[in-house]
C-alpha cells in the first residue's frame, strides 16, 4: 500500500472520508484540502440509480451556471455569412464555415464548445466521428444549434453547461475553480443538482439519486449529504 504525501495527510486530517456532509459544508472544506500551486478546477459527481441503455433513462441537461465555470470557453461558431456579425459581436472566438470544416477535417479541434445554425447541420454532421467523441458535436437539445447564434454564444461564455450520464450512471461535470468563494461553489453545485433531480424518469422504480460528492482537480471528494439537500437544508 503506497504512503500518504505530507498534503495527503494534512487534507485527511481536515474532514472525515465516510462523512456525508451538507453541501455548505463540503463547499466550505475545498479550499482547506486542495494543495494545489494552480487554481484547480471544482468538480461534482452524481451517481444516479439508472440503467443509461434505456433511452428513457438516459439523463442529459443544460444548466447555467450563476457564476461561471471560472474557465476562458473558446467557442467556435459555424453560419453562414449574414449570420457571422452576429456571431462575432456576441464574443465567438472563431466564426466561419467551409474554412472551419476543412481544417476540423484535417484534426484541428482547439476549442471547447461549438455552435451552429441549423442550415448548416449537413455540413457540420458530417464532422461526427471527429467531433462526437470530443463532445463538441452541436446538438439542438443543449441549444448549440440555433437560429439565434448570437445567444447561444452568450449563454456558453456566460456559464452554459450541458451534462450528460455517462455508461456507469454517473454525472460528473465541472462547475467552478478552487479561487471561487465558498458560496458561489454552493450556488454553482446547487444549480447542478436542482437540474439532476428535475430531470428524473417517471419510468424510474427505485431511488434516483444515490450519491453525490464533490471536490477539486486532486483533492480527496467530499461526500454531499443529498436528503439533507433534497429536503432544503443548505
Amino acid at each position: 500500500m503506497s504512503k500518504l504525501t505530507k498534503n495527503q495527510k494534512a487534507a485527511k486530517a481536515k474532514y472525515e472520508p465516510s462523512k456525508a456532509y451538507t453541501l455548505s459544508e463540503a463547499c466550505g472544506l475545498l479550499k482547506d484540502i486542495t494543495f494545489t500551486k494552480f487554481d484547480a478546477s471544482v468538480e461534482i459527481s452524481v451517481n444516479l440509480g439508472v440503467d443509461p441503455r434505456k433511452a428513457n433513462q438516459m439523463i442529459r441537461g443544460v444548466v447555467t451556471l450563476p457564476h461561471g465555470t471560472g474557465k476562458v470557453v473558446r467557442v467556435l461558431a459555424l453560419c453562414t455569412p449574414d449570420k457571422e456579425a452576429e456571431a462575432k459581436a456576441a464574443g465567438a472566438d472563431y466564426v466561419g464555415l467551409d474554412e472551419y470544416v476543412e481544417k476540423i477535417k484535417g484534426g484541428w479541434t482547439d476549442v471547447d464548445v461549438i455552435v451552429c445554425t441549423p442550415s448548416v447541420m449537413a455540413k457540420v454532421g458530417a464532422l461526427g466521428k471527429i467531433l462526437g467523441p470530443r463532445g463538441l458535436m452541436p446538438n439542438p437539445k443543449t441549444g448549440t444549434v440555433t437560429m439565434e447564434i448570437g445567444n447561444a454564444v452568450k449563454d456558453v461564455k456566460g456559464g452554459k453547461i450541458d451534462f450528460k450520464v455517462d455508461k456507469t450512471g454517473i454525472v460528473h461535470t465541472a462547475i467552478g475553480k478552487v479561487s471561487f468563494t465558498p458560496e458561489q461553489i454552493y450556488d454553482n453545485a446547487a444549480e447542478v443538482l436542482n437540474a439532476i433531480a428535475k430531470l428524473k424518469p417517471q419510468a424510474l422504480k427505485g431511488t434516483y439519486m444515490k450519491g453525490a460528492a464533490i471536490c477539486t482537480t486532486m483533492s480527496p471528494g467530499v461526500k454531499i449529504d443529498l436528503k439533507a439537500f433534497l429536503n432544503g437544508a443548505e
